[in-house]
């Protein structure tokens, strides 16, 4: 009996070895492409004194400025196709809009690498490295400086709002399914108002977080618009030809670009004093791996032209 345990251990430990291994390589390899792919679809580099420079994608009004503007924070595969296609067409409404690469030169197509992207660039690096984005912005001279807004898909979502906790300057927040912060105290911080747009059938965020995230705003004193879409799952905000065909990921970008027609038209200025990132800030694994668990789930493994 125990021969026989001992054979279904050992062929069980040697399966998960070949998982390991491969799981690696595959973050290995995805990891040496993330830069060419990145180069091919970035027009522009941003200067950084706090790390290598930041290279983005900037997509301007085809009239003249000043124009308000805002920073799209990419999901956790990183900077792709889909994100500069909204990038460009919020452009078209009248915004300048910058979609950085805040993982330092990685994109990619698979989950594992998307996984260890999060892990591997903490939030005080992407903090400090959007930092170098919204001074770049707020010196472009067809930029209205006081009006610069914030949005963000998913990993970028939360990194969006834990990015007007540390700025008091951003003018408005966009949260796209990203997992939110309930500490009324902390969202006392917040310089200006914010939308957040969420997924019924999204298993990587309760539905308890999202109700607790607005009741947390209102005691703040932050305006806000919270809607969660019926029947909807995580990321189900797509592509822009996708958005264009309408229906609920449709009514969401609309919802996106009525508020910042009403935040960016009329910004005022804030004296909310600026918050530091904590330990629970960090995306525990936990939470990877539901949301890698979302993904798979429902096929939003997004590929690079």
């Amino acid at each position: 009996m125990w021969r026989i345990a001992k054979k279904v251990l050992l062929g069980f430990l040697a399966v998960l070895l070949v998982v390991v291994i491969v799981v690696a390589g595959l973050i290995i390899y995805e990891g040496t492409q993330g830069s060419a792919r990145l180069e091919a679809i970035t027009n522009t580099r941003v200067p950084n004194p706090n790390g290598p420079e930041i290279r983005a994608y900037v997509a301007r009004p085809s009239t003249p400025g000043p124009h308000p503007a805002v920073i799209m924070i990419h999901e956790f595969f990183g900077l792709n196709d889909e994100i500069i296609g909204k990038a460009q067409a919020l452009a078209d409404e009248g915004y300048v809009v910058v979609a950085p690469d805040v993982f330092r030169g990685s994109t990619t197509q698979q989950i594992p690498r998307a996984i260890y992207q999060v892990v591997a660039n903490s939030a005080e690096q992407v903090n400090t490295d959007v930092d170098s984005v919204m001074a770049w912005l707020a010196e472009q001279p067809d930029v209205q400086a006081d009006r610069i807004g914030i949005m963000g898909f998913c990993f970028g979502g939360r990194t969006s709002l834990l990015y007007s906790l540390h700025n008091n300057q951003i003018a408005s927040t966009v949260v796209l399914y990203g997992n939110p912060v309930t500490d009324a105290e902390r969202l006392k911080a917040l310089p200006g108002p914010v939308l957040g747009i969420f997924g019924e059938a999204d298993q990587s965020i309760p539905l308890d977080n999202v109700r607790k995230f607005e009741v947390a705003l209102n005691e703040a004193g932050v305006p806000n618009e919270i809607t969660i879409y019926p029947g909807q799952p995580h990321a189900f905000v797509t592509s822009i030809a996708a958005i264009r065909q309408g229906g609920p990921q449709g009514e969401a970008w609309q919802q996106v670009l009525d508020f910042f027609k009403q935040t960016l038209q009329a910004q005022t200025s804030s004296s909310r004093a600026v918050t530091s990132i904590r330990a629970d800030d960090t995306f525990g694994l936990d939470y990877l791996a539901l949301l890698a668990f979302e993904h798979l789930r429902h096929g939003r493994i997004h590929a690079h032209d």
